[in-house]
C-alpha cells in the first residue's frame, strides 16, 4: 500500500460512490489490478460502508469560505502608521474572506491585509459613535483616484457583515482611566506588557496603552474591546510562566506588580472583568498551521504551535528564529489549517531552510544596496514582498 497526502479540499477528491452516481468508471491503483485477478470484487468489499467524506462535503467548504464584502465597499479601518486612530478604507480585493484595504486618502502603496473577522475593521461611522480618533480627508489623492477600485460607485458596507462583539453591560465595577492590566503588544505580538487603560470609550471599548512605550501625544494607543482575548488581568504571565515585558525604565528582574502599582499611585484593574472563557480547542505544542505574520499582514507562513495557554497559542514561524514568534488566540481569524492557502489560491510563504537564511539575508541586502544607489541616481526601483520581509527581520 501506497500512501500519500493530499488535499480534501481539492475538487477532485471525491466521497465513495461517487463514480456509480456519475456513471464514471473507477480504476483500481496499478498494485491491486495485478495482484488480484478479479479486482472488481475486492474493491467492492473494500469499499461498501466504509467511512468516507459527506456527499455535501465540498458545498459545505465553497460556503465557509464566501465572504459577503465586495470590492468597493468602505468601512473603518485602524491606521497601521498611527494605531490609536482609524481611517475611511474601501475593499480592493477578497481572497477566502481576507480583504486588501486601501485607505481612501493615500496613495496605491498605502493598503492594509486584514480577515473580514478581524477586530481592527468597523462600519462607518463607528469611532463617531464609540469616540475613536478618525482621521477623515474630503479628498482622495490623486493617484487613487483613478485606481480601478475607486473608480466605482463606492458603498459603505453594512453594519451586520462585521463580527459582532458580545455586549456588555459597564454598570456597578468596571474598567476606569489609570487601571492597570497586561496585553499582547499590536506593534511586537510576541510581547506581553504592562499596560494601562488610557481611556474609556463607549460600547465596552477601551484605549490601552504599552507602558513599555510611553508615547507623548498617544499614537501607540491601541483600542481593545473589554471581552477582548488579548487583554489580561494583573498576574496573568506570571501565573502562567510568560515573560512579562516591563515598562520603561524597568528590567525584567527588578520589575514587581505591587511596587510599581504604589509608585505609580494605580490599581489593578479586576480580573472579573476579563474574559476567562476557555473553549476546548484542541490545539497541542508540535502542531502545523498556517497563520498570518500580523506584522506584515499580507504574509501567510508555515508555523507551529510551540506552547498553548488556555485559549493562548504561541505561534513559531518554520525556519525564523524565536524572537519572531506571536501571540494568538485560539479562535483567531488569522490562523488557518493546513491547505488553507492551496484551497483559496493565496500565495503561502515556506520555511527557510536550515543554512541558508544567511546566504538569503546577504542576497537581499546587496539587492536593496544597488536599488538604493540607482534610487540616488533618480530611477525607479522594486523590492520584492519577501525582500522586505527579510529586512525587517535583519534590521528590526
Amino acid at each position: 500500500m501506497h500512501n500519500y497526502w493530499c488535499n480534501l479540499g481539492m475538487v477532485d477528491i471525491h466521497p465513495i460512490g461517487w463514480c456509480a452516481i456519475n456513471s464514471k468508471i473507477l480504476v483500481p491503483p496499478q498494485t491491486i489490478h495485478a495482484k488480484y485477478d478479479n479486482w472488481k470484487e475486492f474493491l467492492m468489499k473494500q469499499l461498501v460502508g466504509s467511512r468516507t467524506i459527506p456527499a455535501e462535503f465540498h458545498i459545505k467548504m465553497a460556503e465557509s469560505l464566501k465572504c459577503p464584502f465586495r470590492q468597493g465597499m468602505r468601512l473603518e479601518a485602524v491606521d497601521k502608521q498611527h494605531i490609536a486612530r482609524m481611517r475611511i478604507a474601501v475593499v480592493d480585493t477578497v481572497i477566502g474572506g481576507r480583504l486588501r484595504l486601501l485607505y481612501e486618502d493615500g496613495d496605491s502603496n498605502n493598503y492594509m491585509w486584514c480577515h473580514m473577522n478581524n477586530p481592527m475593521i468597523h462600519p462607518i461611522g463607528w469611532s463617531q459613535r464609540v469616540g475613536h480618533k478618525i482621521k477623515v480627508s474630503d479628498e482622495k489623492r490623486n493617484e487613487l483616484a483613478s485606481h480601478p477600485t475607486l473608480r466605482k460607485t463606492c458603498c459603505d458596507a453594512v453594519a451586520h457583515l462585521f463580527k459582532p462583539v458580545r455586549v456588555v453591560c459597564p454598570k456597578g465595577i468596571w474598567f476606569e482611566e489609570g487601571m492597570k492590566l497586561e496585553a499582547i503588544d499590536p506593534l511586537n505580538l510576541g510581547n506581553i506588557c504592562v499596560a494601562t487603560v488610557c481611556k474609556v470609550l463607549l460600547e465596552g471599548y477601551l484605549m490601552v496603552r504599552m507602558d513599555s512605550n510611553l508615547s507623548a501625544d498617544g499614537s501607540q494607543w491601541f483600542c481593545y474591546h473589554a471581552t477582548s482575548n488579548s487583554i489580561f488581568p494583573v498576574g496573568f504571565c506570571e501565573k502562567n510562566n510568560i515573560e512579562l515585558t516591563p515598562p520603561k525604565g524597568y528590567t525584567v528582574e527588578d520589575f514587581s506588580w505591587q511596587s510599581y502599582m504604589e509608585k505609580t499611585n494605580s490599581k489593578a484593574a479586576p480580573a472579573l472583568l476579563f474574559n476567562t472563557n476557555c473553549p476546548n480547542h484542541g490545539f497541542k505544542p508540535g502542531m502545523k498551521l498556517e497563520a498570518v505574520d500580523l506584522m506584515e499582514p499580507h504574509l501567510i507562513c508555515v508555523a507551529t504551535v510551540v506552547r498553548v495557554v488556555h485559549r493562548l497559542l504561541r505561534i513559531h514561524f518554520d525556519g525564523w528564529d524565536d524572537d519572531y514568534d506571536q501571540w494568538a488566540d485560539c479562535e483567531s481569524p488569522d490562523i488557518y489549517p493546513v491547505g488553507w492557502c492551496e484551497l483559496t489560491g493565496y500565495q503561502l510563504q515556506p520555511p527557510v531552510a536550515d543554512g541558508m537564511l544567511p546566504l538569503f539575508l546577504n542576497f537581499i541586502l546587496q539587492l536593496c544596496a544597488k536599488s538604493m544607489l540607482k534610487l540616488r541616481m533618480g530611477g525607479k526601483i522594486w523590492i520584492p514582498y519577501v525582500s522586505l520581509y527579510v529586512l525587517r527581520v535583519k534590521l528590526k
